[in-house]
């Protein structure tokens, strides 16, 4: 008999297997999909690996397997093996990255009673086996969870199994209904030459049977089969009329597969390479010859793989080096991955592409649909398409014969999952599957991350770089960007929130009817609201922060749970009437504007108004169409977009997030900052930007000022060098959350004093613990947070072999540690 290892969709903190024996009527490999005993339950499970032998002695048997050819395919089976051990998850949390969307599903386990139960059976249950069994006899068939709610504290389960013993209940299991299936419509056609259903017509005419008479005729007119749907829109007839004809046998129906596709509805001009710069070229020309080479079926040099890293300015045409390696890759025959870091960057992606690949690019990301996104996992696999395009989670899209894949904005912090297990960066596992699969992986940016260009510097990485900004097919200079001292402005009586130098030059871009962006990275009106008199800042009664009041809907609103309440008119403290809304957001620099410039017309760009599945094609369609001369956003303005009508960008506050007690925090006002700033310019116009700082003395917002990233980055990696942050080291962020306080603190003082015994017993002298600390903000949703800062070469053998209970979450290589 034959064994398999098995990855179960159950909540595990490690990541493992568990062994099943083979039936010998069921044929598996490794990536196959099972169902499998786990306890009382059946559960999902994927097969990582088959042997001869069991890990363990007492096996039970794989159930069914689901489907007949592996879900996962060999290179897939072997990523979700690194993913798990690499960000310590379950097996099964990373192969979900993998599987088709929709494809979790439970067993649900029923309970009915049996009919007509004897006399004598019924004299020997005692009370509540009594009441029990005659709520079933009242509800019939039940889910057993639903009796878990209604049985209170006690534990109905017992119950229920000694009813199911004694013969009065039976215990069943089904599979819940599938989350999606793919999408039948039914087709109308004639079934019977036109000369009978001409007679037809005549015999109905003499019933009055008008509905069916209608449809008969249409359907003569067609040639061919045609939607019931768009039937009963352009007819009105009834169900009826359509299954009455079809009984009769005059009509026929059929039910036809349709492709939910978010592409559908665009219609794309095909557009030709355009001309490369000489830096363009020497570019392209090395990564061309990668591409043949592997195609050739040489390994990687050092047998690491190809990654290239792009260091261009903004607007240097690195899309164009991307389309022309994704062409490169199609003529060998392979396919391409595309990443962006937004959503919001996609619909302008996909239009380049498009237009390059006609019919052969697929669109994939969390704000489909689940039956757009499961007819596009679909086809992908089938290999319909060349390119793909999307977030983060397209990755792990099942392209075959993948060849390349591109990312773009590598920098961005949008790239780590975060919220939920594994807390993966997609750059690293884009490096293992380029890796897996002998693929080309390009990454690019502006403003690269930090380690990324040390692995460049020294060697891991190809550096690549485009120093000049291409404007209209030929190379322009990079804007001319203004810092303005606010302390200034401040001293001299400015109080409005735009320096005179910024409204100045809206006023001028307004005149010459050019478009301006204006930038704050903080929604809301106000950001916080304060009794004048006691000094409360009104908070979340859930979490450690204040209210954000938000002026468009008159609420004050937590970002981080979602709770809101409207705005008191008196304090709750000191029952005084002097509150005050104090800081600024999105909201708040939308209403100055409009005040300061009521001729302007205004759009926003930030989460609040994006939460539509077509937000953020439907705003950017509009202001590149000019319908809007200012553009108020957040960071999403700032990510990749080419407005070439833009000629002037203000950065309203420079100096936010710049002193958040995170080693990157300067990194990322960096980054922002030189981004947002290569919105300008674009065009033929030329551009301006101007930064708004009360500290522009600061080294990162001087580097950015000038598109200075060699400066920037000369003095950061000195920094991290002395202080031992990444590169120069790697970090885990433990999180324990409790709704009691005192529990919280003392567990992780636990966890702690656990991990130091552990490190000083592996003797890992270069190891260090910082913590355990409150978290920045130290209670979310009601649960207070504590964390714990490993510092280590490789923080893994640390805590590969530590048990931690519910409540703790680990994050390894954290783009954020607040």
């Amino acid at each position: 008999m034959k064994y398999a290892e098995v990855a179960v969709n159950s909540p595990l903190t490690q990541p493992r297997t568990f062994s099943y024996a083979i039936p010998p009527n069921i044929s598996l490999g490794e990536g196959h999909a099972v169902w499998v005993p786990f306890g009382p339950r059946l559960i999902q499970g994927i097969v990582v690996t088959l042997s001869d032998y069991p890990s363990v002695e007492d096996t039970k048997e794989i159930a069914q397997a689901i489907g007949s050819e592996p879900i996962l395919s060999q290179h897939q089976v072997e990523l979700c093996r690194w993913i798990a051990e690499r960000y310590l998850s379950s097996y099964f949390e990373a192969a979900a990255l993998m599987l088709p969307p929709g494809f979790e599903r439970r067993v649900i386990t029923f309970i009915q009673p049996i009919p007509n139960p004897s006399d004598v059976t019924l004299s020997s249950l005692t009370g509540r086996q009594r009441e029990i069994l005659y709520l079933l006899q009242q509800k019939g068939k039940v889910k057993l969870k639903e009796l878990k709610q209604l049985g209170g504290r006690d534990r109905i389960e017992d119950v229920l199994e000694q009813l199911v013993r004694k013969g009065l209940a039976v215990k069943t299991q089904e599979l819940e209904r599938a989350k999606v299936r793919p999408r039948l419509v039914t087709y109308l056609n004639l079934a019977v030459p036109t000369k009978h259903a001409r007679r037809a017509i005549a015999s109905l005419e003499r019933k009055r049977a008008t509905q069916q008479v209608k449809l008969l005729q249409f359907l003569i007119q067609e040639p061919h089969p045609i939607s019931l749907p768009e039937t009963r829109e352009r007819l009105g007839v009834t169900s009826e009329a359509v299954k009455t004809l079809h009984r009769k046998g005059l009509i026929s129906l059929e039910e036809v597969r349709v492709q939910r596709d978010p592409l559908a509805h665009r219609t794309f001009a095909p557009t030709p390479p355009h001309t490369l710069t000489p830096d363009q070229d020497e570019a392209w020309s090395r990564i061309a010859a990668e591409m043949v080479r592997l195609a050739r079926g040489e390994p990687p040099l050092d047998n690491a793989p190809s990654v290239f890293l792009i260091h261009g300015v903004t607007g240097s045409g690195k899309t164009e080096i991307y389309m022309r390696a994704a062409a490169q890759a199609i003529s060998l025959g392979k396919r391409v991955i595309v990443l962006v870091p937004e959503i919001a960057l996609t619909p302008q992606t996909i239009s380049r592409f498009a237009a390059r690949f006609p019919n052969r690019v697929a669109l994939l990301h969390s704000k489909l649909s689940l039956g757009e996104q499961f007819d596009i996992w679909q086809r992908i696999r089938d290999g319909d398409f060349d390119v793909v395009i999307g977030s983060r989670g397209a990755l792990f899209a099942p392209q075959p014969d993948l060849g390349l894949i591109v990312m773009d904005e590598e920098h961005e912090w949008t790239y780590k999952q975060h919220e939920q297990p594994p807390r993966y960066h997609a750059r690293d596992v884009a490096i293992k599957l380029a890796g897996l699969t002998n693929a080309v992986l390009i990454l690019g940016s502006a403003t690269p991350d930090v380690t990324s260009y040390y692995q460049a510097q020294r060697g891991r990485f190809k550096l690549l770089k485009l120093p000049q900004r291409i404007s209209s097919g030929e190379v322009s200079t990079m804007p001319q960007v203004e810092v303005v001292d606010l302390r200034r402005e401040l001293s001299e009586g400015n109080r409005s929130i735009f320096s005179r130098s910024l409204a100045r030059a809206i006023a001028e871009s307004l005149a010459a009817r050019e478009q301006v962006i204006l930038f704050l990275n903080r929604r809301g009106t106000a950001t916080f609201v304060q009794c004048r008199d006691c000094g409360l800042v009104l908070r979340c009664p859930r979490c450690e922060v204040s209210l954000t009041y938000h002026a468009a809907v008159e609420d004050l609103v937590c970002h981080y749970c979602n709770y809101r309440t409207k705005v008191p008119h008196i304090c709750p403290n000191c029952l005084s009437k002097r509150i005050k809304f104090l800081g600024i957001g999105t909201q708040k620099v939308e209403e100055e504007v409009a005040k300061a410039f009521p001729e302007a017309q205004l759009l926003r760009w930030d989460r609040d108004v994006t939460k539509g599945k077509h937000s953020h094609e439907q705003i950017m369609a509009r202001f590149l169409a000019h319908e809007a001369d200012i553009l108020i956003g957040t960071q999403m303005i700032a990510k990749g977009l080419d407005m070439p009508l833009v000629t002037l960008v203000g950065v309203i506050n420079a100096d936010i997030g710049l002193y958040l007690p995170d080693f990157r925090s300067s990194e990322r006002t960096f980054q922002i900052l030189a981004q947002v700033a290569g919105r300008a310019g674009r065009g033929k116009s030329g551009g301006k930007v101007i930064v708004q700082s009360y500290t522009p003395e600061h080294y990162a917002i001087v580097a950015a000022s000038n598109h200075d990233y060699p400066a920037f980055y000369k003095q950061e990696i000195s920094f991290r060098r002395q202080q031992g942050d990444p590169p120069f080291s790697k970090l885990a962020r433990l999180i324990y959350t409790h709704t009691n306080a005192g529990r919280c603190q003392k567990e992780a003082e636990r966890v702690y004093n656990l991990l130091e015994q552990n490190s000083n017993y592996q003797e890992l002298s270069d190891t260090s613990l910082l913590g355990p600390t409150p978290s920045f903000t130290q209670r979310v949703r009601g649960r207070f947070r504590w964390q714990i800062i490993i510092r280590s070469p490789d923080p893994l053998p640390l805590l590969s072999q530590l048990s931690l209970p519910h409540g703790w979450s680990v994050d390894i290589d954290p783009v954020s540690l607040v």
